[in-house]
């Protein structure tokens, strides 16, 4: 099966060696039967755990009845969604589109034309400012706000009026703002997951909302991975306490429950209805089987209490981590970091140069870091996690997870696992 995929598909991933056939809660099995304990969530699309059976049931209520009408005309599902969705997390309107990347150009799109519609900006003229690392997906607009070369190198001519500022950086960000009076909005993550799980320091997000308010700007928090209970809060701008409130959110991921893609931009009327008929769209966006399955995935959010679950096994976790750093057990580690169930353990860049030296000539290949060999190994002990930018390895189970499971088949196998190489770095 690898195989086939290899000689018949792109080769744009580098997955770990596993194909999976089943998936349920937090478990999935691969094709020989074998189970694993699921520490990536579909990268945090999982949430609610795999085929959550809810979630299932209104997939296939739906799916019997009407799956697409289009936009070309109403169905018995929109309206329904579009009231559920806005008032759960309390804004005015929703637009709904299908993947996270759509969500993120779509917020674009609403925020230049409320530059020109509102706040005078002369056309063309409209500049939207982001985060360095950010990563909101790998469309021609997505990459020409990035600063990693392996997302833009080679695809150019880029977007323009893209700009950007270091992240956790207020002076930066007000200096930007300052600049340049044809700032539009701002775009961030409030925490920059496939950079590393990078979390801002405490009032960051309120600085930016101030900032954003005294500057005419506005501010859009992309929640794509970090929404839907992630962090240990309905949303992770949630933390920062109600007056750092987005003008724009940005949702998609685990606004499913894993089951198809589904995203949402949710923000006030008054950024809204600046776009008219014609203007943005999108097939699938809003169809009635999307809207079913998402107001089930919410609803399921609410009902198991996902949100506090995760932040309690997030603090189990990352303390246990830290246990583990502090004894000297795993001294390969850096440190652990994260918020709720989005985590990521920093492998120590002088162990990977020791593993290097210890085990040269076994790496098959550029990518073969320290950090993917151990995934390689926690895979083999049945537990399946993925590495970012080389030496962090990023953790995030399903929010169902319970503490025997995390303490044991989470914590105990990574711990495990990370000690098994403090020979070959040298300790």
């Amino acid at each position: 099966m690898i195989d086939l995929e290899n000689k018949y598909g792109a080769h744009n991933y580098h997955p770990i060696p596993v194909v999976l056939e089943k998936g349920e809660g937090v478990y999935v099995w691969d094709v020989d039967g074998k189970r694993y304990l699921d520490c990536l969530s579909a990268y945090s699309a999982v949430n609610q755990g795999h085929c959550h059976p809810k979630i299932v049931k209104a997939l296939i209520d739906q799916a019997q009845k009407l799956t697409l009408t289009s936009r070309a005309f109403y169905n018995d599902k929109l309206g329904e969604y579009s009231r559920f969705v806005t008032e759960y997390f309390g804004f005015d309107r929703v637009l709904p589109m299908n993947t996270g990347v759509e969500g993120g150009e779509t917020a674009i799109k609403l925020c230049r034309r409320w530059g020109y519609e509102n706040k005078g900006i002369a056309d063309g003229q409209a500049k939207v400012i982001f985060a360095e690392n950010n990563f909101w997906g790998r469309t021609l607009g997505a990459i020409s706000s990035s600063t990693d070369p392996s997302a833009f190198k080679g695809f150019g001519p880029f977007m323009p009026g893209f700009d950007t500022v270091p992240y956790d950086d207020l002076e930066a960000l007000q200096a930007k703002f300052e600049s340049d009076p044809n700032i539009c909005a701002f775009m961030v993550e409030p925490i920059q997951g496939e950079a590393g799980v990078v979390v801002p320091s405490a009032g960051y997000l309120q600085g930016v909302r101030d900032l954003c308010t005294k500057h005419n700007i506005l501010m859009v928090v992309d929640e794509v991975q970090t929404g839907i209970g992630r962090t240990g809060a309905r949303l992770c701008v949630d933390h920062a306490g109600p007056n750092a409130k987005p003008d724009i959110l940005v949702l998609g991921k685990a606004l499913s429950g894993g089951l198809m893609p589904v995203s949402a931009v949710l923000t006030s009327d008054e950024v809204m209805m600046n776009i008219k008929p014609g203007q943005h769209g999108s097939t699938y966006g809003g169809n009635p089987l999307g809207c079913a399955v998402a107001m089930a995935a919410l609803e399921v959010m609410e009902e198991e209490g996902l949100a506090e679950n995760a932040s309690q096994m997030g603090e189990l976790f990352r303390s246990s981590i830290d246990q583990a750093i502090t004894s000297g057990e795993v001294p390969i580690v850096e440190q652990v970091r994260g918020m709720g169930l989005l985590n990521a353990i920093v492998i120590d860049p002088e162990a990977e140069a020791r593993w290097l030296a210890n085990t040269e000539g076994s790496h098959h290949d550029q990518d073969h870091t320290l950090a993917w060999d151990v995934c390689l190994t926690l895979a083999d002990k049945g537990l399946l996690a993925k590495p970012t930018h080389g030496n962090i390895i990023r953790l995030a189970p399903p929010l169902c997870i319970n503490e025997d499971q995390l303490k044991d088949e989470c914590v105990g196998v990574i711990v495990d696992t990370l000690k098994g190489y403090n020979t070959q770095c040298g300790y």
